[in-house]
Formats: C-alpha cells, sequence, structure tokens
C-alpha cells in the first residue's frame, strides 16, 4: 500500500530541495511525478524555489477550497496516473486537505511526500502540518543548524531586520520584508526575551 510521509524542518533545512531532488530521482527513471504548492504562498509564484537557485515548475496551485482527492482523481482520468505526488509547503494546507491527501495513498494507492514546517514564528502548530503528524505513515525530521552550532528547530520571524513575536501567522519569506531565522530553542527565547525587554 501506499504511504503518506511527512518531512518537516526549520526554515533553511533543505526541504524544497530535496523535493526537487525526489522529483529528479523518479524521472531519471522514466516516472511522472505532480508537484504541489498551496497558492498562499507566494514566493516564486508557479515556481518551487530553492535557496540554493534550483527551481521547478508547479503543476497544481492548490487553493484553500481546493479538494485534493477529486483534484487527483480527475487528474489520474484525464492525464496520467503519476509514480508520486509531491507537495511543498504543506503547512499551508487546510487539515482537509492533509486528510485528503492520506485518503490518496489509501484510495489511489499513490505515495505521497508532503515537505513543511512543523510550527510557526509563535511556536505553534500549522492546521496542515499538525494534521499530518497526526495521520502520516512515515514522519521525518530533516535538520539544520542555529547560528551558534546546535539543532535548530525554531522559525524566528524578523520584520526589517528586527525580530518579532507577533503577528500574522502566515508572512511569506522575502515579502514586505519579512526574513526568516532559523534558530535552536535556547537562542530563540533569548531573543524573544531581549525583544520583550526593550
Amino acid at each position: 500500500m501506499a504511504k503518506l510521509y511527512f518531512r518537516y524542518g526549520a526554515m533553511n533545512s533543505g526541504k524544497s530541495t530535496a523535493l526537487m531532488q525526489v522529483a529528479h530521482n523518479y524521472e531519471e527513471r522514466g516516472m511522472e511525478v505532480l508537484v504541489l504548492k498551496p497558492s498562499i504562498d507566494t514566493k516564486g509564484g508557479d515556481q518551487l524555489v530553492s535557496r540554493l537557485g534550483v527551481t521547478r515548475t508547479v503543476d497544481i496551485s492548490v487553493t484553500p477550497d481546493m479538494d485534493l482527492f477529486e483534484t487527483i482523481r480527475r487528474y489520474c482520468e484525464e492525464h496520467f496516473r503519476p509514480a508520486c505526488i509531491l507537495t511543498d509547503e504543506s503547512q499551508f494546507l487546510t487539515a482537509e486537505q492533509a486528510e485528503q491527501l492520506f485518503l490518496i495513498t489509501v484510495e489511489l494507492d499513490i505515495p505521497v511526500i508532503a515537505y513543511g514546517l512543523r510550527t510557526d514564528f509563535c511556536l505553534k502548530g500549522f492546521s496542515g502540518s499538525t494534521r499530518l503528524l497526526e495521520l502520516a505513515h512515515e514522519i521525518e525530521e530533516m535538520k539544520t543548524i542555529c547560528t551558534c552550532g546546535r539543532k535548530a528547530v525554531c522559525n524566528a520571524r524578523m520584520v526589517n531586520g528586527e525580530f518579532v513575536f507577533e503577528g500574522n501567522q502566515v508572512a511569506i519569506d522575502l515579502e514586505n520584508n519579512v526574513e526568516y531565522q532559523s534558530l535552536c530553542a535556547k537562542c530563540y527565547f533569548e531573543k524573544k526575551k531581549a525583544t520583550e525587554s526593550k
């Protein structure tokens, strides 16, 4: 039976790069894949963008009201049955869409690999990620390091070069002077305490 995989990691852990490498591996062997990205992630437009400079065109831009199970079922009937479905920025999927990815593996027998963040800049879960953590057959952490050398597990938001710990859950990296920094928990709370003391 096909499985749902959730590969999560802090910012800069190479999720988009890994997704594109997996797509390349399938295609190198003559197999076709479908690459999905939530439409809320406007960075790169219809392209996946890796910090290494690698890009790839997205096959399906997922809107919040899209039924992924029906979309993929119809796609298989009208085009081709993919060997694997790869989703980037999966934290931006709705909880229902995460369930639909699970259903794709169960009823359509197509493996799905979802890449995304586990938590936001306030250490709160995204609805898509939370549901994927609950449903995925296999969960894998993709690792990166903090500026201090420890393993980074937090995504700290910076606006105009200053750390912020309040605001909307979604603010796209490199838009409207927003940037993110991957930090270990110790450095994250040090930055938070310093911000609160100002």
